[in-house]
């Protein structure tokens, strides 16, 4: 596999009621995205990123040209089992909470209960959402939703990860977290496609770019060469005296060229997370997310022998016993009597009354007579209640003193006695 991503000549023109080309979201797309390797889409609203998403994943047909994700196509389910993706909305179900989501989408992976409760805590504790984990997710925030989005995407451990706008709704300390989070997954060999509209985001993350415009790329690179201004130069020192620096504007002025001297300021991003953390550390209460910088250890790639990779491939199934090793015990066939077959009870049951006493005394003769030999149930009337006693199996014995053996009657004897 030489490209985790590769589309060939994807065009996807959305027709009018007659059918007629109305508008190119997509027009000739070709791109060739790398195994590890953080890959910016960029472009304004209606340039045809979605669009090209959902080529991707296979939840829209192109109308002419072909995608490959992970040498296959993105609708085969062996190729999306191994992708996590982050719609631009969050669809969730809004009366689960953040475990029974996760451990919904855990279960459509196929994954075991015990790999489902690892994980699920271990992002829980990523994203920041373990202390409000019981909180129905249709209580949360649209940033918190995001969070609880991007752990169902990690449930399942991608290979690769499609983000689309994953920083939306995300205070600075949720931003800066998951930008740390694509560069940690990176080291670890994932591959991450990422469309954002914050390009200070992109630019911190992504080793290549490509800008859309009307379906159609306009430019593609890496960042750092599409952004270096190769006809200046910056220099930074230390602090240095007004002497030197005299020194140093009179050499410029020499060469023909001017420069400004200004010091140089920190990111409010950096000085917005400084502040934050400062009161975190003084353990200052809060009821909204909390920061965390750890990963999932599900989610490393490179770990010891005894890695949790490895002991999940291990513990996948649980091996039975080889049939050779298997010990049973004998067990006696235990004999069950039965007074005669389950035909003739049923018919006995179901005759109807309009017989002679006789003849129903002979019919409970013979059946005591076909019955085996032993103590026998204390003699009941009713010859009907006999017959429902030997289907329902009532041939246990009785106790001795409390039964005695019942005498065949004669011909002409009354059933009254």
């Amino acid at each position: 596999m030489d490209y985790a991503i590769e589309t060939i000549s994807l065009t996807k023109i959305f027709s009018d009621w007659w059918g007629r080309a109305k508008v190119y979201a997509v027009d000739d797309l070709n791109l060739k995205i790398r195994p590890n390797e953080v890959f910016g889409l960029l472009g304004p609203n209606g340039s045809g990123k979605t669009t090209t998403i959902k080529m991707l994943l296979g939840l829209l047909h192109p109308t002419k040209g072909h995608a490959l994700l992970l040498g296959g196509q993105g609708a085969d389910p062996k190729i999306n089992t191994r992708i996590g993706f982050l719609p631009e909305e969050s669809y969730l179900y809004r009366f689960l909470n953040a475990r029974e989501t996760l451990d919904f989408y855990g279960r459509l992976f196929g994954l075991t209960p015990d790999v489902r409760k690892m994980r699920i805590e271990a992002l829980l504790e990523m994203v920041g959402l373990k202390a409000v984990a019981r909180r129905p997710v249709g209580t949360y925030s649209k940033g918190m939703a995001r969070r609880i989005g991007l752990a169902q995407a990690l449930i399942n451990d991608p290979d690769l990860l499609i983000l689309d706008e994953p920083t939306t709704g995300l205070d600075p300390i949720g931003t800066r977290q998951i930008k740390d989070l694509i560069l940690k997954l990176a080291e670890r060999g994932k591959t991450i496609l990422l469309c954002s509209h914050l390009l200070a985001d992109v630019e911190d993350v992504c080793d290549r770019i490509s800008i859309l415009y009307g379906g159609k790329v306009q430019s593609e690179g890496r960042v750092g060469d599409l952004l270096r201004q190769a006809d200046k130069r910056q220099i930074t020192t230390g602090a240095i005296s007004e002497k030197a620096l005299a020194k140093i504007q009179k050499i410029l002025n020499e060469e023909g060229v001017g420069c400004d001297v200004t010091s140089p300021m920190e990111k409010l991003e950096t000085f917005f997370i400084d502040t934050v953390v400062e009161a975190q550390q003084q353990a200052k209460p809060t009821s909204g997310a909390v920061s965390t910088t750890d990963i999932g250890e599900f989610l490393t790639a490179e770990e010891s022998q005894g890695s949790i990779l490895d002991r999940l491939a291990s513990t996948s199934e649980p091996e039975l016993a080889p049939t050779g090793d298997l010990k049973t015990e004998e067990v006696e066939p235990v004999e069950v009597a039965t007074p005669q077959g389950n035909q003739d009870l049923l018919s006995d049951l179901v005759k109807p009354d309009s017989g002679s006493e006789t003849e129903q005394v002979d019919s409970t003769a013979a059946a005591d007579l076909a019955a085996p030999k032993g103590p026998k149930p204390t003699e009941v009337p009713d010859v009907k209640k006999n017959v429902l006693d030997a289907l329902m199996g009532g041939d246990a014995t009785p106790d001795a003193t409390t039964s005695a053996p019942q005498e065949p009657k004669k011909d002409g004897e009354s059933g009254d006695g």
